[in-house]
């Protein structure tokens, strides 16, 4: 049996806008703890979500479903992604 267990989790790229403060907090929490400060950010994020009763049930809610996205996510170039299928496509031919 393992000692360790590793979880692979999909992560995404994102633009988010915080006040200086906060910023330099972040990075000083990341010195604190040794680790990244997109680290920091998302398990601070978690924390909160997972301790929040009231937004635990709106996320049960109908309202909740149909939220528009609103966080600026980096998307990959779509070229890199049909380039990369097209030299696949010419492997599998040759």
């Amino acid at each position: 049996m393992a000692l360790l267990e590793v979880t692979q989790s999909r992560q995404i790229t994102a633009t988010i806008r915080l006040e200086e403060k906060t910023a330099a907090q972040v990075d000083q929490y990341a010195a604190f703890i040794r680790a990244s400060a997109d680290d920091v950010v998302n398990q601070a994020l978690e924390y909160v979500f997972s301790k929040d009763r009231d937004f635990q049930e709106y996320l049960k809610s109908a309202e909740a479903a149909s939220v528009a996205p609103s966080l600026r996510v980096r998307r990959p170039p779509q070229v890199a992604v049909s380039q990369e299928k097209s030299v696949r496509a010419k492997k599998v031919t040759a």
